[in-house]
């Protein structure tokens, strides 16, 4: 495993995700994660104070999951403790690399703020980025000031010794990387299963309808109610070469899905909420196996021609959450205007199909005015 740390705006998923890329085209199985993701659930547990504990036995639940799919390395992307750095003593499966981005203090403040940061966060960027400037917990450094993003991927395979070629030679004879399967670790991870079902609220539909976005704004209303709750986007599980019969990835989705939702669960989680896309009503029972004792609700989000295209056009030109890994930011008005026409499509498939236990229609309403629809609907208050 290679960890790319570093303060808000370095470029570490940026890096993270140009190394990642330049794998997949060598022909090298990898697998890809954000840690930000791994660690959705709030008001977090006492004793974790920005929750780095909880995310690092979260990158270990997955690591069994990319490894059954065929993934020899993992690249994770994201925040670590300034002050301790990457709690490895939760993350027996994997060997693990750790690499610091850097950047000069001016660059660093252009940088926060022209992605959008808020002005008045850049003070403890910077006292974030001088605390670990003075650390050692890293294996290896990058100053990527002044750098383009295939230097810096350049930069930090050098300063790992030639990562990740170098780290599979060593793990190959180190006896603790056998491989743990997630059933495995149940016992050591989870509490007891709970006396009754716990709600998942599961947002899906055709792409640029809104998933993402509405379901995070559906959990920040839970949080709000005073519930302990955890949010995954489906998406940000499953980043790994897919196989020839899986083209979306859905089985290492569901298997990481199930070992993170464990974490959550033991962290004292009441209730999860998800979004990602289904196909079929296979897809759902998948995903509904690989959950046991909860009680799934599937809410489809719906809209026309007009509004997906706009939507996904937007999402080309950076008019949404920096997702890592998205798929159509940067894309030509062309290949933006062949996945609108393939998202009317599936969005008619399950239309047609009656997918979900609820259907919310998203066309000309804001992402607040359909939360207000879901809850509504009592969701809200079921979680």
């Amino acid at each position: 495993m290679l960890w790319l740390c570093g303060p808000p705006g370095v470029g570490k998923t940026t890096v993270a995700w140009e190394l990642y890329s330049h794998l997949i085209r060598a022909g090298i199985e990898s697998g890809f994660v954000d840690i930000d993701q791994l660690g959705i659930c709030y008001p977090e547990p006492a004793g974790d104070p920005g929750r780095h504990r909880m995310k690092a036995r979260n990158v270990d639940a997955v690591v069994a999951g990319f490894r059954a799919a065929g993934a020899r390395c993992l690249i994770v992307s994201g925040v670590v403790d300034p002050a301790c750095g990457v709690h490895v003593d939760q993350i027996p499966q994997a060997a693990v690399t750790v690499c610091r981005l850097r950047a000069d203090r001016e660059v660093l403040r252009q940088r926060f703020t022209g992605r959008g940061g808020p002005a008045e966060l850049v003070d403890g960027v910077l006292r974030e980025a001088d605390a670990l400037d003075a650390s050692t917990f890293a294996d290896a450094c990058v100053d990527t000031s002044g750098l383009l993003v295939n230097e810096v991927a350049r930069r930090v395979g050098e300063r790992t010794g030639g990562w990740p070629a170098s780290a599979l030679s060593r793990s190959a004879d180190v006896p603790g990387l056998s491989v743990v399967t997630a059933a495995g670790r149940g016992s050591a991870l989870a509490q007891a299963e709970p006396s009754a079902d716990l709600p998942v609220l599961w947002l899906c539909g055709a792409t640029g309808v809104g998933k993402s976005t509405v379901g995070f704004e559906v959990y920040q209303r839970v949080l709000g109610a005073g519930a302990t709750a955890a949010y995954l986007d489906l998406d940000q599980l499953g980043f790994c070469r897919p196989a020839p019969d899986d083209p979306a990835n859905h089985r290492v989705k569901a298997r990481n899905l199930a070992a993170v939702w464990r974490t959550y669960r033991a962290a004292g989680a009441q209730c999860l909420i998800m979004s990602g896309p289904v196909e079929d009503e296979a897809t759902v029972k998948a995903y509904s196996e690989a959950l046991p004792a909860t009680e799934l609700t599937l809410c489809r989000l719906h809209a026309g021609r007009q509004h997906l295209t706009e939507r996904i056009m937007s999402r080309g030109q950076g008019g949404s959450w920096a997702q890592p890994g998205d798929p159509l930011r940067g894309q030509s008005v062309t290949r933006l205007l062949h996945v609108a026409d393939q998202a009317v499509a599936s969005a008619a498939g399950l239309e047609d199909a009656g997918i979900g236990d609820l259907r919310i229609d998203t066309d000309g309403y804001t992402v607040e005015q359909v939360a207000d629809a879901i809850t509504a609907d009592g969701v809200v208050s079921e979680l």
